[in-house]
């Protein structure tokens, strides 16, 4: 796989990245970026460049599923940092890809540079942060936090859907959007039988987001990945597959290592509630009722046929959200913001036995540890009958490994800077 080109006009905030896969009957493919200009007509500075020539490597994940070739080669001399982080995302980033379509090879790719020197000027991004929405109650709870820190955060999106518009909109932020649009022949040819697969979609939203920030002389870029996210549901052929790695510490650690080593810039990019779980994080959002109407985390609803659904109902980011929301609000709470009370319905259990590790590996979801769910368990005393039969499943050793104090004491590897995690403190 090769990367012929790229340019970026800065009058439209479009970036157009190429790509190629060499072969008997070579595929091309364009992508764009649109990127919301800066109303000051602020110059291009030059870090935004060197974050374009990150960001066309690593969107290229989308167009390399296609055909897995065994070679990649990188466009322009980087620093190692920069190399490391390439060769992460089109390996453990693609892994529950490879591993779908048994491809093990893809777990041993290395992308090819040349070698450029790191930035020796190091300088702080200062300003309001940037802050990754989702629409979810993590996105919220950052949002919310360094709002009442005083710092002003702007929300950010890529593609936003009706979900995010109504979150901004609840928050009362003024909010920036870029726009991602993939090469409709990327469509023909997964319709025609291509290979295809979960992408690290996270690291390449994390970068239009850093670049974005550049070019608005914003602060850093404030993500909302929680500890679990660098736990893999799976080992395949000695390699880990995790479907959010690229929402893990691991991803989060390399990204900023590479953008700093490409532009200079200290603390770039960290997420905020990285120390947490997910079972701590429920607990913080269950504070903010003013997104009751408007959040949402179930990445199937916007399939549905009803536009006004949020919340599918049945998946294992719906049971696991609603699990962990249980034990801080009410239930007639809980089954208002997600239309119906799922602990009541008892097709439900087999799904919930999935997230307490009963039965089966972890879902290849967003979704949280066993041990926060079998804690959130513990904490239920209703005799709802899906809380009944979960009770009554799982195996008494399973118990010892719900530790309350464990998922509620914030820990683990984490790229919060000294600021930031103080006003993390303040609000725990």
């Amino acid at each position: 796989m090769r990367f012929p080109s790229y340019s970026f006009d800065p009058s439209t905030g479009v970036a157009a990245f190429d790509y190629l896969l060499d072969g008997p009957e070579p595929l091309r493919f364009t992508e764009t970026i649109t990127f919301p200009v800066p109303e000051d007509g602020r110059e291009v500075p030059a870090a935004l460049t060197k974050v374009l020539d990150l960001l066309h490597v690593v969107a290229g994940v989308s167009y390399y599923k296609v055909g897995a070739p065994a070679r990649i080669v990188a466009p322009k001399p980087v620093p190692a940092a920069a190399r490391d982080f390439f060769t992460a995302v089109y390996t453990k980033g693609l892994a529950e890809y490879a591993y779908r379509n048994q491809l093990p090879h893809v777990l041993e790719l290395t992308v090819e540079t040349q070698d450029a020197a790191v930035i020796s000027e190091i300088s702080d991004m200062t300003g309001r942060p940037l802050s990754a929405v989702g629409g979810g109650k993590d996105s919220i709870v950052t949002l919310e936090i360094l709002r009442a820190a005083g710092l002003d955060p702007v929300p950010f999106s890529v593609n936003p859907n009706p979900v995010i518009v109504n979150v901004n909109a609840a928050s009362g932020l003024d909010a920036l959007a870029a726009r991602r649009k993939l090469d409709p022949k990327l469509f023909e040819l997964n319709k025609a039988g291509a290979l295809n697969g979960h992408i690290p979609v996270t690291a390449i939203n994390s970068l239009i987001a850093v670049a974005t920030a550049v070019w608005h002389g914003l602060g850093p870029v404030v993500m909302s990945n929680e500890r679990s996210a660098s736990d893999p549901n799976l080992i395949w052929n000695g390699h880990e597959v995790n479907h959010q790695w690229s929402k893990g510490a691991e991803a989060e650690g390399l990204l900023r290592e590479a953008v700093t080593a490409v532009t200079g810039l200290a603390d770039p990019y960290f997420s905020l509630l990285r120390t947490l779980s997910e079972l701590h994080i429920a607990q913080l959002f269950a504070g903010y009722t003013a997104y009751d109407d408007v959040v949402t985390s179930c990445n199937k609803a916007f399939k549905l046929h009803d536009p006004t659904a949020r919340w599918c109902g049945d998946c294992p980011k719906c049971r696991f959200v609603f699990l962990a929301m249980a034990p801080h609000m009410p239930r007639e709470r809980l089954a208002h913001i997600f239309g119906h009370d799922l602990f009541a319905d008892e097709a439900q259990v087999p799904g919930f036995l999935e997230l307490l590790g009963v039965d089966a590996h972890k879902p290849f979801e967003c979704v949280g540890e066993a041990e926060e769910c079998l804690v959130a368990l513990s904490l239920l005393t209703d005799d709802a009958p899906v809380l009944t039969a979960l009770r009554a499943a799982v195996p008494d050793s399973a118990w010892a490994d719900a530790s309350h104090s464990a998922v509620f004491t914030p820990g683990g590897p984490n790229h919060i800077p000294p600021a930031y995690r103080k006003i993390l403190d303040e609000a725990l």
